[in-house]
C-alpha cells in the first residue's frame, strides 16, 4: 500500500518539493496511522527546507508538515493521547508531527487529540501551531482579565489566535494590521490600528489608559520599538520572531530558535484546552486558502508572501 507524500530533496526555493510516492507502514506500539484530509503549512516548514535552519545534506529529504488533521484508520497496541485511548474511526488532529503533507501519515499517539466538532478538517489542520504559539505568548506576559495588549501581525494565523485567546480572557485587545484586515479583527474582539508611520500615536490614542503588555507576532523594528515605548514592563513584551536585537533589548522570545524559550510544557497543555474552546465556540480559524497536495510549491510561495490573513492548508 503507497500514499503521496510531499518532499524536499534539496534545499532551495519551492520549486524543490515534489510529490512522491511512498510505501504506508503499519503503525508500532503506541503509534496511530491517519488518513490525512487537511494538512497545515506554517512558515516553519518553509524555513526547514529553505535551508534557513541549517542545510546538513544528511538530513535530506525533508518532510515536511507539522500539523493535519484527518481519520484514524490503524492503533498500534497502547496508543493512547492526551486525551485517552485512540480508536480507529476516530475524527483527529496531529500536531509536532514530521511529514504531515501527505495522504497518509503514520504519528505518535501522544501527537494526536480529538478534532473539534465545530471545525472543519481544514480549519482543524490550521488550530494547533498557532494557538499554542499564542496561548504560550500570552501566559509569558501573564495577560490578566481587564488589561490592554497590543498584539502586532494581528491578522496573521498566530495573531488572530492570540486575539480570541486574549479577548476570551477578558482582555482588551489592540490588533495591527492593514487597513483591509480591520474588519476581520473587530469580529474578533480587537480593536485595529493600522501599521506604519505614526503607530505609538495611534496607540496612544487608543489606550489613554496605557498598554500592559505586548506580543509581536509579526517581527521587524517598528513592532519593538512600538512595544517598548508604550509598554511600561520590559518583560512583558514578548516576540515570536527571534532577533538579535530581540535579545538585546531583553525581550522575551518564544519558538524554536537558539536562546529562544522553547514552551514545550506550555504548548503541549494548551492543546486539549484549545480543543475545549473551538467545541464551545469560543476558538475560530480562518482558512485563507486551500491547494490540492500536488500543488504544494504553490500553496508555500503564497505562504511565503506573508500577505495571507489567516492559514493555507493543503488537501491529500
Amino acid at each position: 500500500m503507497a500514499t503521496k507524500e510531499v518532499v524536499a530533496t534539496a534545499f532551495g526555493g519551492p520549486e524543490v518539493l515534489s510529490v512522491i510516492d511512498v510505501p504506508v507502514r503499519q503503525p508500532h506500539p503506541g503509534e496511530v496511522l491517519i488518513e490525512v484530509r487537511a494538512a497545515g503549512t506554517n512558515p516553519v516548514d518553509y524555513k526547514q527546507f529553505s535551508g534557513a535552519m541549517g542545510s546538513n545534506p544528511d538530513s535530506l529529504p525533508i518532510h515536511p508538515g507539522r500539523e493535519a488533521a484527518g481519520v484514524v484508520t490503524e492503533v498500534g497496541d497502547g496508543a493512547e493521547g492526551p486525551a485517552g485511548p485512540i480508536h480507529a474511526g476516530d475524527e483527529v488532529v496531529a500536531f509536532r508531527i514530521a511529514g504531515g503533507y501527505a495522504g497518509e501519515v503514520v504519528v505518535p499517539a501522544s501527537a494526536v487529540v480529538p478534532k473539534p466538532t465545530t471545525l472543519s478538517f481544514e480549519q482543524a489542520a490550521g488550530m494547533m501551531l498557532t494557538g499554542t504559539t499564542a496561548a504560550h505568548a500570552l501566559k509569558v506576559i501573564r495577560l490578566s482579565a481587564g488589561e490592554t495588549v497590543l498584539i502586532h501581525g494581528a491578522a496573521g494565523g498566530v495573531g488572530l489566535m492570540a486575539v480570541q485567546l486574549a479577548a476570551g480572557a477578558g482582555a482588551r485587545v489592540i490588533g495591527t494590521a492593514s487597513e483591509g484586515s480591520h474588519a476581520l479583527l473587530r469580529e474578533f474582539g480587537a480593536e485595529p490600528v493600522t501599521y506604519g508611520p505614526g503607530l505609538e500615536e495611534r496607540i496612544r490614542a487608543l489606550a489613554a489608559g496605557g498598554v500592559d503588555a505586548a506580543f509581536d507576532a509579526v517581527g521587524g523594528d517598528e513592532a519593538l520599538d512600538t512595544s517598548l515605548a508604550v509598554v511600561p514592563e520590559r518583560d512583558r513584551i514578548v516576540t515570536a520572531l527571534a532577533s538579535p536585537r530581540a535579545f538585546s533589548e531583553g525581550i522575551k522570545v518564544i519558538g524554536g530558535a537558539p536562546g529562544a524559550d522553547p514552551g514545550t510544557e506550555v504548548r503541549d497543555q494548551a492543546r486539549l484546552d484549545l480543543v475545549g474552546l473551538a467545541d464551545d465556540g469560543k476558538l475560530r480559524v480562518v482558512v485563507a486558502a486551500t491547494y490540492p497536495l500536488a500543488e504544494a510549491a504553490a500553496a508555500l510561495r503564497s505562504l511565503a508572501t506573508g500577505h495571507t490573513h489567516g492559514k493555507i492548508v493543503l488537501i491529500p
